[in-house]
């Protein structure tokens, strides 16, 4: 009787059908870490999460500074009335910021008026003409903040001594004048909100996107010009590594995301200009969720399309239609509104922006999120599998880039 030698049984079984010792890590979660470490070594990625780190929380300090920040005017006058007209735009202008003042200059004269402006003692100088005319006079220009904090008092000055004139008092001249403003669906205070956190939304998501989607491609293309993949392949199955490749680019994608959310609410807490961040919280959790299933989506393209590559060149050729999809989401997020944002909560990858969108700004029931990420989920699971399909195909071949349809021709 025959004995079988360790090689022959080798070649009869060239892939071992036993089950994984217990305790050992499945593949693809190997390759997570490899990505997610990889990264975290990484100086220049370092760098540049850093740097962004720095921006957000600047552009936040920086706006509370401007808000903050107040207008003090100095006017010249050389009337009661003119008194009158700047003591009452300073009363309007404490109570729309508190930050914006008026100061009457009192001169004796329109001409010593006018010479205060010209030595830049005063900012203008308020002149009453004949015919109850006003002029307002600058040296060079006139600020756009005094001339309108002016203009409106005057108004209501004036009308106050019209009223006075005629028997009346102001209320009873402008009874059946007041105009209020009511939305059928939302409300002012959310639409406001919703622009601010849409534009975040958008550029965040646009960012990650194009960032992780081009290191996954690259990464793939890399290793398929060093034909390190065929090493690899020796290792772990194909499709573990595309799970692998996709999982822990998802991974440094949300974690960049949750410091930069975080940075920023930390500067706006600083700064005590959080007070709308307890109505974008709810909608960022949202936006977090959906941004993880359309990553996942843009992922497995991305690394579809480096299958196909040969080299980094050839990816400015095929990722026109995933760079559409980002800019579709980012224009969503940007401009998108009433029944189009509705639609566009529901497709895939776009909804990342526009479902958290309309959570801000109008009142959604909780099924619509619901449905929207189911759509989204069934869309993540079905490219992946495509894409491993594509990948597993494409990603061993050399030469010239591949076309979808020969890839699809290719044996597994």
């Amino acid at each position: 009787m025959s004995t079988m030698t360790e090689p022959d049984q080798a070649r009869q079984n060239p892939v071992s059908t036993s089950p994984a010792p217990h305790g050992t890590q499945p593949p693809w979660l190997i390759v997570t870490l490899r990505e997610v470490m990889v990264k975290a070594k990484d100086r220049s990625f370092l760098i540049s999460t850093l740097v962004t780190l720095v921006l957000i929380v600047a552009g936040v300090v920086f706006n509370a500074y401007m808000s903050d920040r107040g207008n003090d005017y100095v006017v010249a006058v050389s009337s009661d009335a003119g008194e009158s007209v700047v003591m009452l735009a300073d009363e309007q202008g404490r109570a729309d910021d508190g930050n914006t003042t008026f100061t009457p200059l009192v001169a004796g004269s329109d001409d010593d008026a006018r010479e205060q402006v010209r030595s830049e003692e005063a900012d203008a100088a308020l002149l009453q003409g004949e015919g109850d005319t006003w002029t307002l006079v600058g040296k060079e220009d006139v600020p756009s903040g005094l001339s309108s904090g002016l203009g409106i008092s005057l108004q209501g000055f004036a009308l106050t001594a019209n009223a006075a004139e005629s028997g009346m008092s102001s209320a009873e001249l402008l009874a059946g004048s007041e105009l209020e403003e009511s939305l059928l669906e939302g409300n002012a205070e959310n639409q406001a909100v919703a622009a601010v956190a849409g534009f975040a939304f958008s550029f965040l998501f646009y960012l990650a996107a194009l960032v992780f989607g081009l290191q996954i491609a690259n990464s793939v293309v890399e290793e398929k010009q060093n034909r390190v993949v065929e090493i690899l392949a020796t290792a772990i199955p194909i499709r573990q590594l595309l799970y692998g490749k996709v999982m822990g680019n998802t991974v440094l994608a949300m974690i960049q995301l949750a410091l930069y959310g975080g940075a920023a609410l930390l500067a706006l807490n600083i700064t005590g200009t959080a007070d709308l961040v307890g109505s974008i919280i709810p909608a960022s959790g949202w936006f977090l969720v959906f941004f993880l299933f359309g990553f996942l989506i843009l992922a497995a393209i991305w690394a579809v399309l480096g299958s196909l590559a040969s080299r980094p060149e050839d990816l400015n050729n095929n990722s026109m239609p995933v760079m559409a999809l980002i800019f579709a989401a980012l224009a969503a997020g940007l401009f998108a509104s009433g029944q189009l944002l509705v639609v566009a909560s529901y497709v895939p990858v776009v909804s990342s922006v526009a479902m958290p969108i309309r959570l801000l700004s109008t009142d959604v029931a909780l099924w619509e999120p619901i449905v929207a990420l189911l759509i989204a989920l069934v869309t993540a699971v079905a490219l992946l599998h495509l894409g491993e399909k594509i990948y597993r195909r494409a990603v061993m071949q050399g030469g010239s880039a591949l076309s979808l349809r020969k890839a699809m021709k290719l044996e597994q």
